[in-house]
């Protein structure tokens, strides 16, 4: 998204609640690799996308820093649970501390590890999923998930433009080669159907039928 239309769309875009707010602000100045969060206005569309649904059970597949997790837990349904799943400890311990300190603490479980061990061991079926993780597995997590969700619950999966590499005529690298993969294998999926949203580094919204 060009800089200009992003500051524009904040500048037209509610603002996010302290914790949020707090959370954005202490990953862009101590986190090396900052830009990996989903940003003010995708937060705010993660947070209204779930205060939609009302979802009961919320997957999350990649928690970062848990800027994303706290977003969606705002649509969570009375008694609903979120699980948000990090590969990286320290990311992981960082998380914990927002969610700590969150109205949905009681509401949010945080699980450290790889989610390919992880999610076969969750005995739920889900409402609403959020794929933001390594991007070669976007498949694997998208094909151990569907047959577990109900039909008109909701996946979304992030980073579906890959920095606007997957428009490129030859694809180079091994991340935009998995992702233009994953928008192809969806698109042709007759399971689901979706939406590419250009927002931020590219949201596909996908329904089950």
């Amino acid at each position: 998204m060009p800089q200009d239309v992003e500051t524009y769309a904040v500048q037209h875009s509610s603002q996010l609640e302290p914790l949020l707010q707090e959370v954005l602000a202490y990953t862009e100045q101590h986190h090396p690799k900052a830009h990996m969060i989903s940003g003010a206005v995708q937060g705010l569309l993660l947070q209204q996308l779930s205060q939609m649904m009302r979802p009961k059970r919320i997957l999350e597949i990649g928690t970062f820093t848990g800027f994303s997790a706290l977003c969606l837990a705002a649509g969570l349904a009375t008694h609903g649970l979120l699980y948000t799943i990090e590969m990286r400890a320290e990311d992981a311990a960082t998380a914990q501390t927002f969610f700590d300190r969150s109205v949905y603490k009681h509401q949010l479980h945080l699980l450290q590890g790889d989610a390919k061990q992880i999610i076969p061991t969750l005995q739920e079926s889900w409402d609403l999923v959020f794929i933001d993780a390594d991007k070669v597995s976007y498949i694997e997590y998208y094909e151990m998930l569907i047959p577990r969700m109900a039909s008109g619950s909701f996946l979304l999966a992030d980073n579906v433009l890959f920095h606007g590499e997957v428009l490129q005529d030859e694809l180079k690298g091994k991340n935009a080669k998995a992702i233009a993969a994953f928008n192809a294998h969806v698109q042709a999926d007759d399971r689901t159907e979706n939406v590419l949203l250009t927002v931020r580094d590219g949201l596909m919204l996908i329904r089950k039928k």
